[in-house]
């Protein structure tokens, strides 16, 4: 048998082939275009590469044009972690010396002596993977929206306090199309005094307010009016003027998570398993979405439901060494999954008495907040892998049964 092992970079890659005993067969050195792919695939052939035994291929990443041609067909690709294979470098040098082709070396022997220690890339569909990249841009693009959000915010607060007292009765205050509007049309707090009611109700409209503009407009007249601390004239139009560069970054980062949003909400209703990711509690469509974006749709992915608690983050881990041994919660984990099973635990909460039971139970038994959330994640998202592999809709009932006390301890 073949293995091969691709060390990747930004304009080229080393590409190495051995065989079962761990002797080199073939070395390439191929550009990352489309001649240097097709030298690749051609190399493969070459040495036994077919529909039927395709050869695995090692490389240190899961994305890219390499990658997406290396998937096609039946081949198994396989994502090693970089320290992952700074390790196994370690097994074949103690000097410590480093190469491209030394590294494609090693992940080749990886392969060959630990594969089925390793898990390969998912055999998703097409929909599911462009899904994933929808829900990580839209993840991503709510993130930075919200760290802009904060720089604003921390800017206002040196200069400007009462534009954060008029938007402060105003859910997600800076982010909201009216408070960008009031502040194009007065970055300062003195021009903000200035401004009439006509003035306001104009902004107030071209943000598509639409109710109640008379009496925002009177409240925020008000609120700018009002008696507040105030920088120099020089300093507060030079800070007006930065908080005008960074309401464009926040402009564009706001257009963006919403192109994001309405681009998941319309792809996510397609794929067979959203019905059943919506049936979940506490699970809507962008939720829903991210969850599938990272679990995926391939059924053999996880050989049962400890090994997706485990990739979640949610079920604890074990350290034991001797007489000692502690149990604490993960820190290696799909950051993304863990993130979304916290925001759905908090959320199933509310529309689930199940859900709230069990949170109540655990809290009582004495878990902290986050302990008792992610405990109640664990048992949701172990629910959730029941329901996609027997295409079942979540139950209540069947759900959150009545637990006797002791089998909550050992839980």
């Amino acid at each position: 048998m073949i293995y091969c092992g691709t060390d990747w970079a930004e304009k080229t890659h080393d590409v190495v082939l051995v065989d079962d005993s761990g002797q080199l067969v073939a070395k390439r050195h191929i550009t990352d275009d489309a001649d240097g792919y097709r030298i690749l695939l051609e190399l493969l052939t070459e040495h036994g590469d077919t529909q039927e035994t395709p050869i695995p291929v090692a490389i240190e990443t899961s994305r890219g044009l390499l990658v997406a041609v290396l998937r096609t067909g039946k081949r198994k690709v396989y994502a090693i972690n970089p320290m992952a294979a700074a390790r196994y470098r370690d097994r074949h040098s103690v000097s410590r010396k480093k190469s491209d082709p030394g590294d494609a070396l090693v992940l080749a022997n990886i392969l060959r002596t630990d594969m089925h220690v390793h898990r390969p890339l998912p055999d998703d569909s097409d929909l599911a993977r462009s899904l994933a990249v929808l829900a990580r841009a839209q993840q991503d693009a709510t993130w930075n929206r919200q760290q802009v959000s904060n720089q604003l915010r921390s800017l206002l607060r040196e200069y400007y306090p009462a534009a954060l007292a008029a938007f402060e009765p105003w859910r997600n205050g800076l982010c909201r199309r009216e408070a960008r509007e009031v502040l194009k049309v007065a970055p300062t707090p003195s021009r903000a005094a200035r401004l009439t009611r006509t003035q306001l109700q104009a902004a107030l409209r071209r943000a598509g307010r639409e109710r109640s503009i008379a009496a925002e407009a009177g409240r925020m007249q008000e609120v700018f009016r009002a008696t507040w601390a105030h920088q120099s004239p020089l300093v507060e139009e030079a800070l007006g003027k930065q908080m005008l560069a960074l309401l464009v970054q926040l402009e564009a980062a706001c257009t963006a998570a919403d192109d994001l949003a309405e681009a998941v909400e319309e792809a996510f209703p397609q794929h067979p398993d959203a019905e059943i990711i919506l049936s979940f509690p506490g699970l809507g469509v962008q939720l829903g979405a991210r969850v599938l974006a990272e679990i995926g749709d391939d059924r053999n992915r996880f050989t049962d439901a400890r090994g997706l608690k485990a990739y979640a983050g949610s079920s604890p881990v074990t350290r034991a060494s001797g007489k000692k041994s502690s149990v604490s919660r993960r820190w290696v984990k799909n950051d993304r999954l863990n993130h979304a099973g916290y925001l759905w635990a908090f959320a199933a909460i509310t529309r689930s008495p199940g859900a709230k039971t069990h949170y109540r139970r655990r809290r009582d038994h004495g878990d902290w907040h986050a302990s008792a959330q992610r405990n109640l994640f664990n048992r949701m998202i172990g629910q959730l892998y029941h329901c996609l592999q027997q295409h079942e809709l979540f139950d209540e009932q069947t759900a959150f049964r009545s637990t006797p006390a002791k089998a909550l301890e050992a839980a």
